[in-house]
């Protein structure tokens, strides 16, 4: 085996979201965070492609990579990406690198679990708690949410229904589970996709929305809500997500179908779980605080051999 270089991985999932947090990347040069970010998809396509791609990777893994801070007052500081480029702020992702950094020993524990991380949209402060050298839970919180538009008519095909769109990390176009004859359940996956499809076409064209939310939200009065999020590519996303379960509550907030009291617990299709709360209600928005964990799932070492017919590697969706 000819090994033209060694990359070593840490990975962490977030409420079934993967993370591969990457070390040992070629050196540029950069001045700012915001300058390493722009520079990043042309500077590590090959890195990306090597380490995201499979048959080392799948569609749905999101990358970190984590660096020395810029500003005093952060802990490290991270880029954030995927299969199609950086990505401002992922808080799942913030929530990754904060288990690595603390479980591997690369940040020291401070009694006062109150940590912070350099991102290109702003430094976020997070609260990580250990117990036995191990992170039990994660605590940070949200931008502001609000509501765009409700009551969106869209029609494509055989399909006829209503949105609201949410403005959150990005722009979520939900759905209410309601609409459609099949359950957010695995048995029902084929019959989610075929349907994602046409809503992400029905939106396309007037409404073009980052992710489709479909929306579960028959028990609400207890505090729960499930829901299954699809990326433009109709890939579904792995975990309940931070911004699917901001714009869900905000959504069901500006309808007075929730109380502004008490956690709010999303479910996944995939039964990972995540739980909210709202800290604060303007006329700018909802913001929310999130508590979770990460989950070291491996660590582990990858080599690109120059003569290995899938180097690149590819994306079955």
């Amino acid at each position: 085996m000819n090994f033209q270089k060694v990359y070593t991985a840490t990975d962490v999932h977030v409420a079934g979201e993967a993370f591969r947090i990457i070390k040992d990347v070629p050196f540029v040069r950069y001045q700012s965070l915001e300058e390493l970010n722009d520079q990043f998809p042309q500077a590590y396509e090959k890195e990306t492609k090597l380490l995201l791609n499979e048959p080392r990777g799948f569609a749905g893994l999101n990358g970190c990579l984590v660096v020395p801070p810029f500003t005093s007052e952060a802990d490290a500081a991270a880029i954030f990406f995927n299969h199609e480029g950086t990505v401002p702020m992922q808080y799942g992702g913030v929530v990754a690198v904060i288990t690595a950094l603390l479980e591997c020993g690369q940040l020291k524990v401070r009694e006062t679990n109150e940590y912070k991380i350099e991102t290109v949209s702003g430094v976020i402060s997070v609260i990580a708690s250990m117990e036995n050298d191990e992170v039990k839970s994660v605590e940070l919180a949200s931008g502001p949410c609000r509501v765009i538009q409700d009551n969106v008519a869209l029609s494509y095909l055989d399909l006829q229904s209503e949105a609201a769109l949410v403005q959150a990390d990005q722009l979520y176009a939900i759905f209410d589970q309601s609409q459609v004859p099949f359950d957010i359940r695995m048995e029902d996956l084929a019959e989610l996709n075929q349907w994602g499809q046409k809503a992400t076409a029905a939106l396309a064209c007037t409404h073009p929305a980052d992710k489709v939310i479909l929306l579960d939200r028959s028990r609400k009065d207890k505090g729960k809500i499930k829901t299954v999020t699809l990326r433009q590519d109709n890939y579904f996303v792995r975990s309940p997500g931070f911004g699917t379960t901001a714009a869900a509550i905000t959504y069901l907030l500006s309808n007075s179908d929730l109380t502004a009291d008490g956690l709010v617990e999303n479910e996944s299709i995939f039964h990972g779980k995540l739980t909210a709360e709202l800290i604060k209600q303007t006329e700018s928005g909802c913001e929310f605080k999130f508590k979770t964990r990460g989950f070291i799932t491996g660590m582990q070492s990858y080599v690109l051999d120059p003569t290995d017919p899938l180097s690149a590697g590819f994306l079955i969706k």
